[in-house]
């Protein structure tokens, strides 16, 4: 369960009853910002529990309460304008081309848009221009023969209910049965045994007739950190420690401030994002009310706030506060007004307002009518006046709260989730391996995520291991305060039932020998073919004898044997003449075939994976790379200084590496993260390098680029601006000198096997020079003219396939002597 969300973190009766965790008195939460006793409605209470035992508490809750008194709630989704018109072209029997070209007219933006919006005919429209959309009107005011029918039955239906559905956290619970309030709706679900009740009436009518709705949320963070204090807890056990109590951390830890003042808050809750990350280096918190300030300012309209708050906090610009009397209520934030508690506060003290009279205050501040406003002022002005500020003072003061309070957040809430996201920093500063090990397996099933997770652990030195039958287990768990054990779950076409198979089998008979022994002792209604070639293909058979070339030869005996054996156990032979005791038979050798080429091995692990383990496709390519590049991509950073005026801010550099994400402005522009496994680049294409080279960057491809490297203060990292870029095999051409083959006591065919693979090559402008040895005696020979090649770093693996060839690599950077020509 976690610490609290919303107004009810300020209730201190909530704290008292440990519904919330946070002391609201230690920071100034304000109980009726939950219930205000100047105010009508009820106050409700949003709960986020860990998402696996979320249903748990619904199902206590209706156990508890009686199952009569607890539903959920309904939500309705209603026909809007475009899909209205599409469905009721469908009922009209319109040909789908039409009726898409009609829907089409209709403008995405505005939100609200509705189609009398569009056609011209509502009041909104008149007022706003920007919403009609002339095609369209035009086309319903002309009576098109098409458009007319399906807009004149869409107007009429739209906004009308279209299904049902159920609000993801909206729980009610009744004093007598709910037929007593509301008709109640059955949502059958095919994998429950129960039909669950939900209310017909929404949330709001729900709160209308007197009910109190409660939200039971689900949040994910709450299962992180549950996995990784019970995997905590379990090291602990066995070093003889006392269990971590999450809730009792101290809420001053240095190192958890030093990770966010580094920005170092990758996975970390509410900090993760690259512009928190952005903004906690130039904020650099040091105490906890910082981190809930940081979590009200970064949001749209208060972000402007936020340049000012770090120079306040930094003393690089003077603290004002608007009247001496507030500073106590303004000082944590360093004389901004960031919360909706402090204009509350400001209210009362200066304006003789009641909490509960100040919260009425800013919610008609939110809601911005004027004639509430005005009423407010007044009643502002007359209480300013009892302490001798002068009219002008008390609006200048006014103004200033109205501005703040459109900009205001929730105290409250800010808090109890700034606390979740200390609890996540502080898990993540001392125990890195238990908390990354959680995070990963929350987001198994989002590749792209693990693959973010996975490098921020490898940059905090911890060792990743791969995937293994014999050590896995479903999820990714931390074997060593330094050392995380890939999880099986993580494996694409891997699912629950196959890892829960391996898993208990390896508990009941030990480590796996072979892939035979494999093969045989796991239910194979559970791993086909296919799974079994994916666990091979990630890794994860490695440790069963032989390399993953072998082990994909021999799987199709390992299953043809585990078959036979299920066969003769469902006939009752027991052994090869049906009167002795069973004797399994020997399995087949294991086929010895060479290791994958890296670069299978690697392709396979990011189609299964969607990652690299054994390297990086760039790793294969280093022996010719490294002789062009000006250094891996890991290695930028260092070198370009932070000093945008620094002698050798801007270097030119070479780099190569491959393309993964991409974000474009406009036509014209794009950014593109380049990766070769020693660390990431933002490489900058403006309008000429992209027009002329943008075709190149597709994911997935290995591209060199050439250009200027700077620091970018706005991402915090490195930046390449590019004027040139080549695919892998151009900037090998560009690149490349010649060709150097090693032999010793080739094949009598050797000569029409060189000339044969080399043949195709033929036509470019690298020479070949190949040293030729025999017995004691070598030479070496250069090739004629004729023979000037094209370069291709697919070449020297060709050759390497000769019998006889001991080396093949490509030369950059050296010119070739001239010598006889062979």
């Amino acid at each position: 369960m976690g610490p609290g969300r919303g107004s009810g973190a300020g209730s201190i009766v909530a704290w008292a009853l440990r519904i919330t965790d946070l002391d609201p008195l230690r920071y100034d939460l304000l109980f009726e910002r939950f219930l205000n006793p100047e105010r009508v409605s009820m106050p409700d209470f949003d709960i986020d529990f860990c998402m696996e035992r979320r249903d748990e508490v619904i199902r206590y809750v209706r156990e508890c309460y009686g199952a009569d008194k607890v539903a959920q709630i309904i939500t309705y989704g209603t026909m809007a304008a475009k899909a209205c018109v599409r469905d009721c072209g469908r009922v009209l029997g319109l040909p789908y081309p039409a009726v898409d070209g009609i829907a089409k007219l209709i403008p995405a933006r505005p939100l609200d848009l509705t189609l009398e919006d569009a056609l011209g005919l509502s009041a909104k429209s008149l007022k706003e221009p920007d919403r009609v959309a002339s095609e369209l009107r035009a086309r319903y005011l002309n009576e098109d023969d098409e458009a007319r029918p399906v807009l004149e039955l869409a107007l009429s239906l739209e906004g009308l209910a279209r299904n049902a559905g159920k609000h993801a956290g909206g729980v009610v619970i009744a004093p007598t049965a709910l037929t007593d309030f509301t008709a109640l709706y059955v949502e059958s679900k095919a994998d429950s045994a129960v039909d669950l009740p939900v209310t017909q009436f929404d949330k709001d009518d729900v709160e209308a007739i007197g009910l109190v709705k409660f939200d039971f949320l689900g949040l994910r963070t709450l299962t992180i950190i549950q996995w990784a204090v019970a995997a905590i807890n379990a090291r602990r056990a066995g070093e003889g420690l006392a269990p971590l109590d999450i809730e009792l951390l101290p809420l001053d830890d240095v190192p958890s401030y030093q990770m966010f003042a580094r920005g170092d808050t990758v996975a970390v809750f509410q900090f993760e994002s690259a512009g928190m990350q952005r903004l906690l280096k130039d904020a650099k918190p040091d105490r906890f009310e910082d981190l809930i300030a940081l979590v009200s300012l970064y949001r749209p309209g208060p972000m402007e706030l936020i340049p000012s708050f770090c120079a306040r906090k930094h003393g690089r610009e003077t603290i004002a506060y608007p009247d001496p009397r507030v500073e106590p209520i303004l000082k944590e934030t360093y004389g901004i007004m960031v919360y909706q508690e402090q204009v509350m506060q400001m209210a009362q003290i200066v304006g003789r307002y009641s909490l509960g009279g100040a919260d009425l205050l800013r919610r008609a501040m939110g809601k911005k009518k004027p004639e509430e406003m005005n009423q407010h002022r007044g009643i502002f002005r007359a209480g300013a006046a009892q302490d001798g500020v002068d009219e002008a003072k008390a609006d200048a003061i006014f103004d200033l709260m109205e501005k703040f309070a459109g900009y205001g957040f929730n105290k409250s809430h800010a808090a109890a989730y700034a606390l979740v996201a200390y609890q996540t920093a502080y898990l993540k500063a001392h125990y890195p391996a238990e908390f990354m090990a959680a995070t990963l397996s929350s987001d198994m099933d989002k590749t792209e995520a693990v693959v973010d997770f996975l490098e921020d652990s490898r940059a905090r030195q911890i060792e990743v291991l791969p995937p293994c039958v014999n050590h896995s287990i479903f999820h990714f768990r931390a074997t060593h305060p330094r050392t995380i054990r890939y999880g099986l779950g993580a494996i694409k076409g891997v699912g629950g039932p196959a890892t829960d198979a391996i898993v208990r089998e390896r508990e009941r008979g030990g480590v796996y020998r072979d892939i035979y022994d494999f093969c045989q002792r796991v239910e194979l209604k559970s791993l086909n073919k296919r799974v079994l070639e994916a666990l091979i293909t990630a890794g994860a058979m490695d440790a069963l004898g032989g390399n993953r070339a072998s082990l994909l030869a021999a799987l199709p005996d390992a299953l043809k044997a585990a078959d036979q054996r299920t066969r003769d156990g469902a006939a009752g032979q027991v052994d090869l003449f049906g009167i002795g005791s069973r004797v399994a038979a020997p399995p087949p050798p294991m086929p010895q075939l060479p290791e994958l080429a890296l670069i299978d091995k690697l392709k396979g692990e990011f189609a299964t994976l969607g990652w690299y383990l054994s390297g990086h496709p760039v790793d294969a390519l280093a022996p010719w790379l490294s002789e062009i590049v000006s250094c891996r991509l890991g290695e930028v950073a260092p070198r370009v200084p932070r000093e945008r005026k620094a002698r050798g801010a801007e270097l030119n550099l070479t780099l190569a590496g491959q393309v993964g994400m991409m974000r474009k402005r406009g036509d014209n522009i794009a950014f593109v993260q380049l990766q070769d496994g020693s660390g990431r680049l933002e490489t900058a294409f403006f309008t000429e390098a992209y027009a002329e080279f943008g075709g190149m960057l597709q994911a997935g491809e290995i591209i060199v680029v050439e250009g200027v490297a700077s620091w970018d203060e706005f991402n915090g990292g490195a930046q390449l601006r590019v004027r040139r870029a080549w695919p892998l095999a151009e900037a090998c051409q560009h690149h490349a000198r010649g060709l150097s083959i090693s032999v010793r006591n080739p094949a009598p065919d050797f000569a029409a096997d060189l000339k044969r693979t080399l043949a195709p090559w033929r036509g470019g402008g690298i020479g070949v020079r190949l040293r030729y040895r025999r017995g004691p005696a070598s030479v070496e020979l250069e090739f004629g003219e004729q023979w000037r090649l094209r370069a291709d770093p697919a070449l020297p693996a060709l050759l390497l396939k000769i019998p006889g060839v001991e080396s093949a690599e490509l030369v950059f950077r050296r010119v070739f002597s001239e010598s006889a020509a062979a």
